[in-house]
């Protein structure tokens, strides 16, 4: 009798290994299933569809901020393709210069960034070009800018390519991704409204 109860014996215990080892296996699947319920819930929380992008009417903006600046205010008249989608005037104590700021999207799809500093000096100007050295000189709508081209730098940021120049106190920088030729149309439109 003691034969059997011998013989019976490692079967139970490895019917119990065998258990225990599927256990495991079942909780790092149970885990596996609520970790990725977890990663599906959040997915669907925080990713959003694509939405248009915002579009602020820079001239009214530009219109309600000018009675606070006595230098006029660059608001370009642009074909409708273009939107802007930020305008501000912000008044910097710490450099002493104001800035009136527009963030255009071209119709190409890419930024252009215009900043126009109230009484600004060299190392502003240096600040917003990245200090990028002048490449040369453009005479775009009766203003002479000044060329700024960072793409051949690593990690370039927003401003890319920029363009520069002075009107009375004022010095506009259009700094940003878009092509030479939109560069090229939003100075036109500065140059005209400026004058």
């Amino acid at each position: 009798m003691t034969l059997p109860d011998q013989e019976a014996a490692p079967t139970v215990a490895e019917r119990r290994a065998a258990r225990r080892a599927n256990q495991t296996a079942f909780n790092l699947v149970l885990a596996l299933l609520a970790s990725l319920g977890i990663v599906l819930f959040l997915v669907v929380v925080v990713v959003r569809p694509e939405m248009e992008p915002r579009t602020v009417d820079f001239g009214e903006i530009g219109a309600a901020a000018q009675a606070s600046v006595d230098e006029p205010l660059a608001v370009p008249d642009l074909p409708a393709e273009w939107t802007a989608n930020r305008a501000e005037l912000v008044a910097n104590p710490a450099d002493g210069v104001t800035r009136w700021e527009i963030g255009f999207l071209t119709p190409e799809g890419q930024y252009i960034g215009l900043v126009q500093g109230v009484d600004a000096n060299d190392s502003w100007l240096a600040d917003q070009v990245r200090s990028a050295r002048s490449g040369g000189t453009e005479h775009i709508g009766g203003l002479t800018w000044n060329s700024y081209d960072r793409r051949d730098v690593a990690d370039p940021g927003n401003i890319e390519y920029a363009l520069a120049t002075t009107s009375g106190a004022s010095t506009i920088v259009l700094g940003g991704t878009a092509s030479e030729e939109e560069f090229a149309v939003l100075a036109a439109a500065v140059a005209e409204g400026l004058e």
